[in-house]
């Protein structure tokens, strides 16, 4: 039954328009190159495009580890309604798919569908990451800490409006603050 579900979802998901074809956008480009080895860790949610999956989420992070075959292990975790809710995780599988930069990637949380994930900014000390999707109808900005300056964050809207991303959209993820 649930994988009746999963293939109508993505059925129906195929049958709408995307905001790039919507909006007759170029290609989303990517940064040019992304080491592996310096990505992986944990990542912060701060902000994101609003997707029926993540309704309610708080707190959210991302723990990303390399496996030994070069996929990386993934594990999402959130806590549900409020700081306080309970804490619920998800485990998936990245991999890329195009070696030449490390910047596309595909994930997956219910093999054997895999959706893509492009890295799209990235900080010069992979301080903070921006994953975009080819249509642009998914957008997250992840942090290595649970709060952004400021000015980091407004620099990437810029970035995103230049790559055609309807940035009034986002929603800031509610973190707990910093060290506890």
């Amino acid at each position: 039954m649930l994988r009746r579900i999963l293939i109508g979802v993505l059925a129906l998901g195929g049958c709408g328009t995307s905001t790039t074809a919507r909006l007759h956008l170029p290609e989303l480009r990517t940064v040019p190159h992304v080491d592996l080895a310096r990505y992986v860790g944990t990542w912060y949610d701060i902000a994101s495009f609003p997707q029926r999956f993540q309704r309610g989420c708080t707190g959210s992070t991302a723990l990303y580890t390399m496996r030994g075959d070069g996929d990386v292990d993934v594990v999402n975790r959130w806590r549900r309604g409020s700081l306080a809710g309970k804490e619920t995780s998800a485990n998936g599988r990245a991999r890329v798919t195009n070696p030449s930069t490390n910047a596309k990637l595909e994930v997956s949380f219910f093999r054997p569908f895999w959706g893509d994930y492009w890295i799209i900014d990235l900080g010069a000390n992979y301080e903070y990451a921006v994953v975009g999707h080819p249509s642009r109808d998914y957008l997250w900005i992840l942090g290595r800490a649970r709060t952004m300056d400021g000015a980091v964050y407004d620099g990437i809207l810029g970035r995103l409006r230049d790559q055609g991303y309807e940035v009034e959209r986002l929603t800031r993820t509610l973190q707990p603050a910093d060290g506890s």
